[in-house]
């Protein structure tokens, strides 16, 4: 997605009620290219308008899990919980921290141990799955073992390649 600036609140809400109108959601789901917690304050004020406008539909956020990293002064899930978010996907994939630093090269030191601890904290107030994507570089046995032994469900995801 390329898009000339940011969406603002009104932006997102006019395309949400535009959808509203077409069909009935399941879920409602955070997700796409960046991750949503990085910003957070507009997170949190559509998932309370959601949960407003479609009381009955689960919201769930897709996030690398540096949610606590990119807002170190903040209570992330327990404001995520707050605003009506009941379900959250990590993408986790890898087993160890040098597998996660080789795959998803993050820009923060110490983002595995802080995506590990934001999956343990969330397990405490959300529902929780940890994902991997099928690249020949995850040994996704591995990440099963490590969401068992974080006590959360796992999910595998197909690889998608890029399309632009």
């Amino acid at each position: 997605m390329k898009m000339p600036e940011e969406p603002s609140f009104e932006d997102i809400v006019r395309e949400i009620e535009e959808s509203i109108r077409q069909c009935t959601w399941k879920e409602i789901v955070f997700c796409g290219f960046g991750e949503p917690t990085a910003r957070l304050d507009l997170l949190l004020k559509l998932a309370r308008y959601l949960k407003k406008r479609v009381s009955n539909t689960p919201i769930r956020v897709n996030t690398n899990g540096h949610g606590k990293l990119l807002n170190p002064n903040r209570t992330v899930i327990a404001e995520m919980k707050t605003a009506g978010v009941e379900r959250v996907s990590v993408s986790l994939n890898a087993g160890d921290e040098e597998t996660y630093d080789e795959v998803c090269k993050p820009n923060i030191a110490g983002a595995f141990d802080a995506v590990l601890d934001f999956t343990l904290e969330a397990k405490q107030k959300l529902e929780v799955e940890v994902t991997a994507v099928t690249t020949p570089e995850i040994d996704i046995s591995k990440v099963e073992v490590l969401a068992k032994k974080l006590g959360v469900k796992f999910r595998l995801r197909q690889c998608i390649p890029c399309f632009w």
